[in-house]
């Protein structure tokens, strides 16, 4: 019986070693791709599609890798960088193109195999991170939809170790950019980010708290808020 329980226990070992390693070959083959395709927020479209292979290889390698919810950090950085990593993929697929709309179904229907799932964009938005850290709107300041009206993409991976840092970070220059939050007078015109996901807001306090807690120059408490037309042009370099 104990001699069942320990090789139980050295296969776990080995199964789980070799899932870590796997996923910090993952980060890593991810952070040297963005590095080398990613120019202030726009992606170089044009030269994946020439050389796809990086590309290819990591989503391979991304296909069966999978994370625990359990290891939160873990978890919310793989599925955010593969979130990022499938819409550069499928604008690579269909290029050149002037909008990801321009593909019917690039966000609802499209069904990828990834982290042992197969699923669709908003599935892995809605479904694996919003609905799982419900308390967690920051992740609409790092999960890039290809379009101009998302916060710039990085050219880095996030990382279990630094996400906490990247997500702060990437919030609080979104919340800073005055093309994002557009100051006019007493009247305050906000990405339409906080209007599809407005319930995300609320339960943290509310847009306008929420805006606060990251900017700088504080929105009055009874501001006048607008949204502005969500530009869908391909961000493209």
């Amino acid at each position: 019986m104990k001699r069942h329980i320990i090789q139980a226990l050295f296969f776990l070992l080995i199964v789980t070693g070799s899932s870590a390693q796997e996923l910090n070959t993952f980060f890593n083959e991810t952070d040297s791709f963005l590095k080398a395709n990613i120019i202030d927020g726009r992606v170089k479209y044009n030269a994946i599609k020439e050389t796809p292979e990086a590309l290819k290889a990591i989503l391979h390698l991304a296909k069966d890798i999978s994370v625990s919810e359990s290891e939160v950090m873990n978890y919310q950085a793989f599925w955010i960088n593969a979130y990022n990593l499938i819409v550069i993929d499928g604008v690579v697929k269909n290029y050149p193109l002037k909008s990801p709309l321009d593909v019917d179904g690039f966000f609802d229907k499209a069904k990828h195999s990834i982290g042992g799932k197969m699923i669709t964009l908003n599935g892995i938005e809605n479904e694996l991170l919003r609905a799982k850290f419900p308390n967690e709107p920051r992740f609409h300041f790092v999960l890039v939809c290809a379009g101009l009206g998302c916060p710039p993409i990085i050219n880095e991976t996030y990382t279990p170790k630094k996400l906490e840092t990247q997500l702060q970070r990437q919030t609080v220059l979104a919340m800073n950019n005055p093309s994002f939050i557009r100051v006019e007078g007493n009247k305050v015109n906000v990405s339409q980010i906080f209007e599809w996901y407005k319930d995300d807001f609320e339960r943290v306090g509310g847009i306008v708290a929420f805006i606060n807690k990251f900017k700088t120059s504080k929105l009055p408490e009874a501001v006048q808020l607008g949204y502005y037309p969500y530009d869908w042009t391909l961000n493209s370099k």
